[in-house]
């Protein structure tokens, strides 16, 4: 990667910013994003509001998306298709994602030199710092060819 995909998240995503998350791991096809518990992200039981979690794993995703694709950039724009959230636990305290890319890299970027607007699967579980998992995320992403 030739660019800091942590910084160019939470640059060209300010709502990140606004959630305070962070990026602690960033490799090919993985990201790993934090958000920390504040009251004012709170929801009416005490956890973190659905809106802020899914905006984690959304950010997480898309971190993982750029890793893998990053370089891709200067011929396609990538854009989130659809995602689907299923809550599993009422989480408490910071919260952690962990994102992967469930496509091959290799994969998706011959159907974009085939000319053809590729979609792919990124998995992401959102958990307590302590590693309780707390929400399944799937996202699906796509690299539309610039024109």
């Amino acid at each position: 990667m030739t660019f800091d995909v942590g910084a160019f998240m939470l640059q060209s995503v300010p709502f990140a910013r606004t959630l305070d998350i962070t990026f602690d791991r960033i490799e090919p096809g993985l990201a790993v994003a934090r958000m920390p518990d504040r009251p004012d992200l709170r929801n009416h039981v005490g956890g973190p509001h659905a809106g802020a979690l899914f905006t984690l794993a959304e950010s997480a995703s898309g971190a993982a998306m750029l890793s893998a694709f990053g370089d891709q950039l200067t011929r396609a724009t990538p854009l989130a298709v659809s995602a689907a959230i299923r809550y599993v636990k009422l989480a408490l305290g910071e919260v952690v994602a962990e994102a992967r890319l469930a496509a091959s890299r290799e994969e998706v970027v011959a159907r974009l030199d085939a000319g053809e607007r590729p979609e792919f699967e990124v998995a992401v579980t959102v958990g307590t710092a302590d590693g309780t998992p707390v929400c399944e995320v799937n996202v699906t992403w796509t690299l539309r060819p610039n024109r």
